[in-house]
């Protein structure tokens, strides 16, 4: 998303570079600055820009290589240069690296702005879909309540109108009554299934079920006996305090497993056995189908697997295992439910770890934002300290082939000619006009050269001057430094 050479918000967007003509315009601005210092107001403006406008560092850097080769050219072309030289530097510092490298922390911040608020859109887009997946488990858990209590109470209906209607005695219509009653439960039964599958749709369901308030296994047994199911509850062990979730799942496993009993085993004897210690709760329902009987449901038959994969989620939640499977001649559904569920707690999370979970671009911004500004500070101060070494031993250098020596300087006579002195004078003048020097008259040349090219002794910035009219010495100084 923010790539390095990418323009910052608000800028056009063009094929070509605007960092290259402001870094051009930036090192022109300061190689005129050896005419005038005034040049350097335009070049801190348009180095400023290239650092802003361009993510890219090498329009700058060829630009300034470029400047720098002109410059070792142009100096030894043009002597009396090397007299600016020093400004020349400051100028190339203080007018076109800082204020390109300010523009580069400009735009580096405005970056770790925009990738702020690209995060701040990215943690509202996941609160919105946090959301919509709570959502969807209330759906789950709406969908499991329904076919666990709808679906139980439905099939119990169904079961007593089939067995009205078998009752002796009973008028033909009223026998055909109980049969519609028996079928439109049994219709009832099946569009709850098509709905459950509806709500379940794309669901999980990993949050603690809501139920009735009464989870009485002993009621939900006598409840089914009641409507005509051959079911017996067998209870061993002395009933601790069991956690209010242990025993809705035990009441859920015991209320599907009969619901299945009575919808795909028909005519089939149910035991219900419910064993307590101290640690767990123990819920194993078994069914045998009677001769002739239908068989028992197994997971993955129509009806009958959507109602285990629930319980095996519901016994999941609550802590426990779940098992299920045909045994001899019937079906058996058995959980372990714990009451103490050994759950491993969520580790707190590590400041530095959650600071590496940030988004790839927002790193990105942030490394590049703490290397210019580092590159910021070290950069100029190697350029002025290499460029400054090079100015000195580069003046080092013609100073010493300038140097007069002071028992030659001594030997000169005003009003000797300039082949007479030639002879005692070194082979390259001074590549500047020193401060104090004569103002040019008509017709007077003067030459200039250094006293001394060591430049730690007193006098190591003093000078001669040697004025010559007519190819004829008129005046000789010295100009102290």
């Amino acid at each position: 998303m923010y790539e390095t050479t990418g323009a910052p918000a608000g800028a056009p967007t063009t094929g070509r570079d605007p960092g290259a003509a402001y870094a051009v315009a930036a090192v022109t601005a300061v190689g005129l600055s050896v005419t005038s210092l005034w040049w350097a107001l335009p070049g801190t403006v348009a180095a400023f820009l290239a650092g802003h406008r361009s993510g890219r560092t090498r329009p700058m850097v060829v630009a300034v290589s470029g400047l720098l080769l002109v410059a070792a050219v142009a100096i030894p072309a043009a002597p009396q240069l090397l007299a600016r030289a020093s400004d020349f530097v400051a100028v190339l510092v203080g007018a076109a690296l800082l204020p390109w490298f300010a523009g580069r922390i400009r735009r580096q911040y405005q970056e770790l702005v925009r990738a702020g608020w690209a995060r701040a859109g990215q943690l509202e887009r996941e609160q919105q879909l946090v959301a919509e997946q709570a959502r969807l488990r209330e759906r789950a858990r709406i969908a499991q309540d329904m076919h666990d209590a709808l679906g139980h109470d439905l099939s119990l209906i169904a079961l007593s109108a089939g067995a009205l209607k078998l009752a002796p005695g009973l008028a033909e219509q009223h026998r055909a009554a109980a049969e519609d009653v028996r079928v439109r439960a049994e219709a009832a039964v099946d569009r709850l299934g098509e709905v459950i599958g509806i709500l379940r749709e794309g669901a999980g369901a990993d949050g603690a079920p809501t139920g009735p308030a009464d989870f009485d296994i002993a009621r939900l047994v006598d409840g089914a006996a009641a409507s005509g199911l051959d079911v017996v509850l067998r209870l061993t062990g002395e009933r601790h305090e069991v956690p209010g979730v242990v025993e809705r799942a035990a009441h859920r496993v015991v209320q599907e497993a009969l619901t299945n009993v009575v919808k795909h085993a028909p005519g089939a004897s149910a035991v219900v056995r419910v064993a307590h210690t101290a640690t767990e709760t123990v819920v194993t329902v078994e069914n045998t189908r009677s001769a002739g009987g239908a068989p028992p449901a197994r997971e993955g038959t129509p009806g009958g697997g959507r109602g285990l994969v629930g319980l095996d989620e519901r016994v999941r939640l609550a802590g426990g295992s779940f098992t299920h499977g045909p045994r001899a001649a019937g079906f058996v559904v058995t959980a372990r439910l714990p009451h103490e569920p050994r759950r491993p707690s969520p580790p707190r999370p590590d400041p530095a770890a959650v600071a590496s979970v940030l988004p790839p671009e927002h790193r990105k911004a942030r490394r590049r934002a703490r290397y210019t500004l580092a590159a910021a500070v070290a950069v100029p101060v190697l350029a002025l300290t290499c460029l400054t070494t090079v100015l000195v031993v580069w003046g080092s250098l013609i100073l010493s082939e300038a140097v007069l020596d002071p028992d030659d300087y001594a030997k000169l006579r005003v009003g000797q000619n300039r082949r007479e002195v030639a002879g005692l004078l070194p082979g390259r003048q001074l590549p500047y006009r020193p401060k104090g020097a004569a103002s040019k008259k008509p017709g007077v040349k003067c030459e200039y050269y250094a006293v001394t090219a060591d430049r730690f002794v007193d006098n190591s910035g003093d000078s001669y001057q040697l004025c010559f009219r007519d190819g004829r010495l008129i005046g000789l100084d010295v100009l102290r430094g």
